[in-house]
């Protein structure tokens, strides 16, 4: 594969749109189980009721082995 910085922009934009493509065929053809579609939706809900609140992913990282 060339390096990005040397293709045209017109080269990045059909490349983005083959990467795009490709990758959204794939999401397609796979779907969540009912399982986990309910537990994402209960955790959505319990943010949206003030029950459970969302954390930056940079926090996360900085506190993880410091309890």
């Amino acid at each position: 594969m060339p390096d990005i910085k040397t293709l045209t922009t017109e080269e990045k934009l059909l490349t983005m749109r083959n990467l795009w493509e490709d990758m959204r065929q794939g999401f397609e053809e796979s779907s969540e189980s009912d399982e986990v579609c309910d537990l994402l939706d209960a955790r959505v809900a319990r943010v949206e009721l003030g029950e459970a609140k969302l954390l930056d992913w940079d926090d996360v990282k900085g506190s993880i082995g410091h309890r």
